[in-house]
């Protein structure tokens, strides 16, 4: 090996996924080409942009396409591009490592696939498409050059574990990836790719629409008058360059859409959803949106990306443009092309940018209307977009006040109601009994929790629904909504509940009610203060609950108060907040309630009685799946109460 020749090992993530592929089974392995012809259009999509934005940049963009060449006797494919090319820091960082997080997801996930196109699903999904070439190819070979440099980089590698990487001077600009192909095996969808009719089809499937020329040379043999043969060679375009944003849904197959998704979002699924724009007038913009089917891994990732990109009259500006679409609808991919921006145009501009900020309204407004239609007409559809984004999606019930109204009407909720259903809070307004004036709910980690909460036990008694909201969002914007359609929202584990309605009482029959409630209150007067006074630290009030039916006590907040589980997020975030207390209910039905009372009635001073005030608040804590904060202590006066009783 030449010295100036360096051999390194690829990254363990990265050898490991690489084996995958080299021996994969994968039914799609066409899909290779599409990789590398959607990474040399975005290259050239880049020098053009460099080019403007750098007027000392010497370049030539007269010319700007991609080439496939074939050497059918060596058995090569190579995919050729005049774009921004790489330096030999992007080779080592974009090719030889894998510094992409969900690594260990991906490749978990690709053993784990029970078939092939679940796996193709994956590669797409884990956006790593160059690596999709060793599906067909023995050895790659890379060869680039940046633009505005003199010395490029060759790069080499059978995938086996290790790769090389040397400085060349001889170099064109842009890049160029030399495919030496596998043996065809149509038995394992392994084609003939140095075949012109190959390709051909290939590039029409999946790349008609690349705003670049893809050309090839392809030989055909004429025959004069004289029978006598001579072989041209004639270079080809091979797809027609016409984009689909500019085209009308009747001009676009379905087929020609997917492509296009799954090229913009550097995906492999196909999309839930298509919604193409087009607005005329003060701002005249075209977009063509996708609603995928699947979530990217990183939907909840800090590096993620939202997914549309920006043209200006066809020429492509940016990738990612964050200022198009709320962050809570960053899983919606697509183009957006504008007429009236400067090709200049930087991220800071199009933050104050008045067009911008109206385009981001317009496509915000037709999301969640799209959202709201496939709802109303698709709910299999709907279902499915729920559970993909659903959790995104009500990020805008927190942020996006505007739109609120509309994000409520979309969104759906788990309830009481059915156990296998969602539910809208239309439909649970429609379900409310007559007397019902607000919508119930309770946080917590997970459905079981909720449902078994001592919180519940009322309501469930009473047959009343209550929204079971199990995703960290919700304990967020469950503060910031009042109400939904004048039904004010109403967390059931605060504040006080009395779910004894006083419609249809006589004057008399509400007086002997709150004469009752009255007396029992009085009658408890003394243990409730005794353990106010005893449990000062931990609970700011004992009182009556009237939402208990099976356990003794339990723990609720002030009606404006951070339920436990939003103490927990904020703490987890590295926020402080000062330690609260909160309230404890008891229920006065309860056999340990009321023997306590009687306990303290006999002999407030008797010995056991604060043991057994903290064992009450510490069960309270355990039933709503709180956390105690000394649980050694809980579990030692427990073991001791429990042994004075067997004994």
């Amino acid at each position: 090996m030449s010295a100036s020749v360096e051999e390194r090992e690829f990254q363990a993530e990265t050898r490991q996924l690489l084996d995958l592929m080299v021996h994969s089974v994968y039914s799609n392995k066409d899909s290779f080409l599409r990789e590398l012809v959607s990474n040399a259009s975005d290259a050239l999509d880049k020098l053009r942009l460099e080019s403007f934005q750098d007027k000392d940049l010497q370049v030539d963009t007269d010319d700007l396409h991609i080439t496939l060449e074939r050497d059918i006797d060596a058995r090569t494919l190579t995919v050729r591009d005049n774009g921004i090319g790489m330096s030999r820091e992007d080779v080592v960082g974009l090719i030889g490592t894998l510094a992409r997080s969900g690594t260990g997801e991906l490749r978990q996930k690709l053993a784990e696939a029970k078939d092939a196109a679940a796996s193709a699903d994956l590669i797409g999904q884990f956006g790593i498409g160059f690596y999709s070439t060793f599906m067909v190819a023995d050895k790659v070979t890379l060869v680039t050059r940046r633009a505005g440099e003199t010395e490029g980089t060759r790069w080499e590698s059978t995938g086996e574990g290790t790769y090389t990487i040397e400085t060349v001077t001889d170099a064109p600009q842009g890049t160029a990836v030399t495919l030496t192909l596998k043996p065809v095996d149509t038995e394992n969808a392994v084609h003939d790719y140095t075949s012109d009719v190959t390709l051909r089809q290939l590039v029409k499937k999946y790349s008609d629409f690349i705003a670049w020329p893809i050309r090839m040379d392809v030989t055909r043999t004429e025959t004069d008058d004289d029978d006598n043969e001579t072989v041209v060679v004639e270079t080809q375009t091979l797809n027609s360059m016409k984009a689909l944003w500019a085209r009308s849904k009747d001009e676009v197959s379905e087929e020609e859409y997917t492509e296009f998704y799954r090229h913009v979002a550097k995906a492999w699924d196909t999309p839930l959803e298509t919604i193409a724009l087009k607005a005329e007038g003060t701002f005249e913009y075209q977009a063509l949106l996708f609603i995928p089917s699947q979530a990217p891994f990183d939907l909840f990732m800090r590096e993620r990306t939202t997914g549309i990109s920006l043209y200006v009259k066809r020429v492509f500006i940016m990738d990612d443009c964050e200022e198009l679409i709320p962050e809570y609808l960053r899983f919606v991919k697509g183009v957006v092309d504008a007429a009236d921006l400067s090709l200049n145009v930087s991220r800071e501009i199009l933050q104050q940018d008045r067009q911008i900020r109206a385009i981001r309204r317009r496509l915000t407004k037709k999301v969640l209307s799209t959202i709201g239609e496939i709802r109303s007409t698709r709910p299999e559809d709907y279902d499915k977009l729920w559970a993909e984004f659903g959790r995104a999606i009500k990020e805008g019930l927190l942020n996006d006040p505007d739109n609120r109204d509309a994000l409520l009407g979309i969104s759906a909720f788990e309830s009481t109601h059915d156990p296998d259903k969602t539910t809208s809070l239309a439909d649970y307004v429609s379900r409310m009994p007559v007397g019902q004036d607000e919508i119930y709910y309770i946080t917590g980690e997970s459905r079981a929790a909720m449902e078994s909460s001592p919180h519940m036990e009322a309501f469930r008694a009473k047959g009343i629904e209550v929204l079971l909201l199990g995703d960290p969002v919700d304990e967020m914007w469950v503060t910031s909504v009042p109400e939904f359609d004048g039904k004010p929202l109403r967390s059931i584990a605060k504040g006080e509940v009395d779910l004894d309605s006083d419609e249809g009482k006589t004057d008399e029959e509400k007086k002997a009610a709150e004469e009752q409630r009255t007396a029992l209150e009085e009658k408890f007067s003394g243990l409730t203060t005794w353990l106010t006074e005893t449990l000062s630290e931990q609970v700011s009030e004992t009182r009556l609950s009237t939402r208990l039916v099976d356990s003794p006590a339990c723990l609720v907040g002030d009606t404006f108060s951070f339920s436990p589980q939003l103490e927990k997020l904020y703490r987890a975030s590295g926020q402080f907040l000062p330690p609260t207390k909160r309230i404890l209910e008891l229920n006065p039905e309860h056999q340990l309630v009321t023997a306590l009372k009687d306990a303290y009635d006999a002999d407030p001073a008797a010995a056991g009685l604060a043991d057994t005030a903290e064992l009450l608040y510490g069960m309270a804590v355990i039933a709503e799946g709180g956390e105690l904060k000394d649980p050694a202590r809980f579990s030692k006066v427990l073991a001791d109460r429990l042994a004075r009783v067997v004994v």
